[in-house]
């Protein structure tokens, strides 16, 4: 069937929409149902073929947005603006340990969300009551993690360019510290780590790739058979292919360098994260 891919937010997730008998460009403004009502997209995917499993439901887009719509919801990001800055007066006054990222209204205005932080579960029922009584209307509140709060706000990573969840990543995909290990990164938090304080999402787009190396590398530990003897891998630089090799009893050893079609693994060695090493970098990974 006939598909078009609408985005509500700027590096937000891509969802599938039936265009109908309309003609779509990327960057169009569409009115869309979903499961939160009416709401304001933009065109991220041009109208294309997509085979769709039958029992999946595809909503139609309802029309192309006219400038009316746009400029309610440019006027409803003021009002959000304007409710975000109330709704901390309130939470002062409740007592409550929250930090508030963001509101947004609905397109309708008929729900004002608000997203916030917390190390802990809040109690934000009373609020809610103060809330709805304030603004006249639904209010929902919706506790996020770190990441999402950088996702929100945005920034610039240590790379010197703007966070990649903000750009592009639709989703979150989950990152380990392993990976940086494998990868041959010292496992340092200031290494590691993003501004949210969780490890890089870049260390997902390349692990792919070391997982082929490490299949065809001999790692770390590992006994090998080379033109010079036997020994055991001290070094290893994956990209390169290059192994430096410990030959010879202690005292007495010497270390080589070798390519790593010239050795043949005796007995491997393994990619582990120390107890050290773990405890250096607790609370990275998302749980």
């Amino acid at each position: 069937m006939t598909i078009c891919g609408v985005r509500f937010k700027e590096g937000g997730k891509v969802y599938y929409f039936n265009p109908l008998d309309i003609t779509f460009a990327v960057g169009d403004k569409v009115i869309v149902g979903t499961t939160r009502g009416v709401e304001l997209g933009e065109i991220a995917i041009a109208n294309r073929n997509e085979d769709i499993p039958a029992d999946r439901e595809i909503k139609p887009v309802i029309r192309k947005a006219r400038e009316d719509d746009v400029r309610k919801y440019e006027e409803n990001k003021v009002r959000a603006a304007a409710a975000l800055e109330k709704c901390k007066e309130r939470v002062a006054a409740h007592g409550l340990e929250m930090k508030l990222v963001d509101a947004e209204y609905t397109f309708d205005g008929s729900k004002l969300l608000f997203n916030f932080t917390a190390d802990g579960r809040v109690d934000f029922r009373e609020l809610v009551k103060d809330l709805a009584g304030v603004f006249r209307t639904r209010i929902e509140l919706r506790q996020i993690g770190v990441r999402d709060e950088s996702k929100i706000k945005g920034g610039i990573g240590i790379c010197g360019n703007p966070f990649c969840c903000k750009r592009f990543l639709g989703e979150f995909h989950p990152v380990s510290v392993k990976m940086a290990k494998e990868q041959g990164i010292a496992l340092l938090p200031s290494k590691i780590s993003g501004t949210c304080g969780r490890l890089m999402c870049c260390l997902k787009y390349e692990q792919e790739a070391y997982e082929e190396l490490i299949a065809t590398t001999p790692k770390v530990g590992a006994y090998v058979q080379t033109p010079s003897g036997k020994g055991n891998v001290t070094e290893v630089n994956l990209l390169r292919g290059r192994l430096k090799v410990q030959i010879g009893k202690e005292g007495e050893a010497t270390v080589k360098t070798f390519d790593k079609d010239e050795v043949k693994v005796l007995r491997d060695g393994r990619i582990h994260v120390s107890r050290e090493e773990a405890e250096a970098v607790k609370g990275l990974e998302d749980k």
